[in-house]
């Protein structure tokens, strides 16, 4: 089954190679980046600002489909590719939480950002605690890795 989605923004960040963007966002809490949702969407961000943290759908447009089992950033030990959160995925779906500091009409400054420069979005949702947060989740193999350089080699 093919699925068509478009693009409604564009994320616009400093990172702008692979190889020096964060692993994920809480490693970089300090990195601002601009949401910038294409005119034709901006109304649909009427009372996003009464929010503090979103999540952010992007596609990984620069990440190949790769292997279904892949040695992740924080681990040496090869898993599943859905049990990780690497960025190549057979669909190229990645998420984030960051955090909204303003809204400026079509525009959204955020925080904790660990996305490419250019990324195309897919979708921004708000972050609810009430709903998404989860305190007896279990982090699976990630309990206990702290934040490394990606290795040598390693997409």
């Amino acid at each position: 089954m093919i699925i068509s989605i478009q693009a409604i923004g564009i994320i616009h960040t400093d990172h702008t190679s692979k190889e020096h963007a964060p692993i994920q966002g809480v490693f970089h809490p300090d990195a601002v980046g601009t949401v910038e949702l294409f005119h034709e969407f901006a109304e649909g961000l009427l009372d996003i600002e009464l929010f503090s943290h979103l999540y952010l759908f992007y596609h990984f447009d620069r990440a190949d489909p790769g292997e279904l089992i892949r040695h992740p950033f924080l681990d040496d030990t090869p898993h599943g590719i859905f049990a990780t959160r690497h960025p190549c995925r057979p669909n190229g779906i990645g998420i984030t939480v960051v955090r909204l500091l303003e809204r400026n009409g079509n525009r959204l400054t955020v925080k904790g950002i660990d996305v490419l420069d250019g990324t195309p979005l897919l979708d921004v949702k708000p972050y609810v605690p009430r709903f998404d947060c989860h305190p007896e989740a279990s982090e699976g193999w990630f309990a206990g890795k702290n934040n490394r350089q990606k290795p040598s080699g390693r997409e």
